[in-house]
């Protein structure tokens, strides 16, 4: 371990607070078949994980490389604000590509294991595939992963197209993901076209015409929250016949 590692490890320590241990672990999930299962935390609150992260942001790989292998979620996250910062200052493309590929293998090692990590990070790192005349493939392709964590990423990762005008990916993988079991896709669905819809509901009411009396009422509740209460009450009219 790099004395740097070494330093970090200290700070983020000092933030433990083993009085809200306990209440991420429900929070988060992690008894016996729940969605968290086994992960570990130390209790620091976020805004003091990021300052953490702050003051290493140029942590070189091999120490990022034992972050994402730690036990507990908060030095992943720690990790993942510093990958993403590096990735933010990368200039040359080769680099921000390494950056990229580096970060989508972090899904396989099991490092990005819960919502909170994916929605950190997946809208950063999207910003790769702006422009790309393959993006639609390549987050389609994640849609058919049997990880959970990674076809919550294929939602994800469009949002800076959404912020772009680029509506053709986030509405296919919504579309391959709106029947989903998992209730953390029907929010990242629903989560994913009401940002749509903040930008042109012509897009979103297409959507909604297909897909509302069939799909799961938490993502339509989601996807419709910005909408009047007139349409909202129309589109939940519908799922309920």
């Amino acid at each position: 371990m790099s004395s740097e590692l070494a330093e970090l490890r200290r700070e983020l320590r000092q933030y433990a607070n083993p009085r809200r241990v306990e209440e991420l672990e429900w929070f988060y999930k992690t008894e016996p078949g729940g969605y968290g299962e086994g992960d570990k935390f130390l209790g620091p609150m976020v805004p003091q994980i990021r300052s953490v992260a702050a003051n290493h942001f140029n942590l070189v790989r091999a120490d990022l490389d034992q972050l994402f292998r730690s036990e507990y979620h908060e030095e992943r996250l720690c990790g993942l604000v510093i990958l993403t910062k590096q990735f933010e200052r990368a200039k040359k493309p080769e680099l921000r590509a390494e950056l990229y590929d580096y970060y989508l293998s972090l899904y396989e090692l099991g490092a990005v294991n819960s919502w909170d990590l994916v929605d950190v990070s997946a809208n950063r790192f999207g910003r790769f595939l702006l422009g790309d005349p393959q993006r639609t493939e390549r987050v389609m392709s994640r849609t058919k992963s049997e990880n959970l964590w990674v076809q919550r990423s294929a939602i994800i990762l469009t949002f800076p197209m959404i912020a772009e005008y680029d509506f053709e990916p986030t509405i296919a993988t919504c579309t391959a993901l709106v029947n989903h079991k998992h209730d953390l896709i029907h929010k990242a669905v629903g989560w994913a076209m009401r940002e749509v819809g903040k930008r042109e509901l012509t897009p979103l009411r297409e959507f909604l015409e297909i897909h509302a009396a069939t799909m799961p009422r938490t993502a339509l509740r989601y996807a419709i929250e910005k909408l009047s209460p007139s349409e909202r009450a129309d589109w939940l009219s519908r799922k309920a016949r």
